[in-house]
């Protein structure tokens, strides 16, 4: 298993780049995300891979971070999300996002990805809940908590009042998680994650 490749950037394509290493240029497939947050061509990067292995070839897909690798196997392991699928939603989605999207039930976020219709993505929700609940993630607002499968009553209560305000559900618990604390009903949760947001 090939974990990561250290080399010279010399092209990026749509979905795809090559790194240079020791004179062995790799093929690595990406997603859009990836490809934006490359640096220009001819720089030294580090990549995280996973290597796909089927009687058609051998297949590398690439990652920024450790994270998204991490998302992308677990994706991966659900029935009907092949590595496209699951490299699209990684191009549309951050592994903080999947992470909320799986723990607040939020199939409408999930289907996104290219290939990922409402019942793969329930599917998704249904497969890995369990296993995302312990995950401890960033997000652009900041370190979330770990996060449980099963939101208590206010924190449910509030993530739909938010939603009714006309937040998705992943931008709705994201917000609820980073602002909670022991005690809030869900009146004080609303009002501090809209500040938040």
């Amino acid at each position: 298993m090939i974990n990561y490749i250290k080399g010279e950037l010399v092209y990026i394509g749509e979905s795809d780049i090559i790194v240079d290493n020791n004179g062995i240029g790799y093929s690595i497939s990406v997603s859009a995300s990836t490809v934006y947050k490359l640096p220009h061509i001819n720089s030294e990067i580090k990549i995280f891979t996973f290597m796909d292995v089927k009687e058609g070839g051998i297949q590398l897909y690439g990652f920024v971070s450790k994270e998204e690798l991490d998302m992308f196997a677990l994706l991966i392991t659900v029935s009907g999300v092949g590595p496209k699928g699951a490299l699209a939603l990684l191009g549309e989605l951050s592994p903080s996002d999947i992470v909320l999207a799986i723990s607040s039930q939020d199939r409408n976020t999930l289907s996104v990805g290219k290939g990922i219709g409402k019942k793969t993505a329930e599917r998704i929700i249904l497969d890995l809940k369990d296993k995302v609940s312990g995950i401890s993630v960033s997000s652009d607002m900041g370190a979330v908590p770990a996060m449980t499968s099963v939101y208590s009553d206010d924190k449910n209560d509030a993530i739909a009042g938010l939603v009714s305000l006309g937040f998705t559900r992943s931008e709705a618990a994201r917000a609820v998680e980073a602002i909670y604390s022991e005690g809030m009903d869900s009146g004080k949760i609303i009002s501090a994650a809209l500040k938040r947001m």
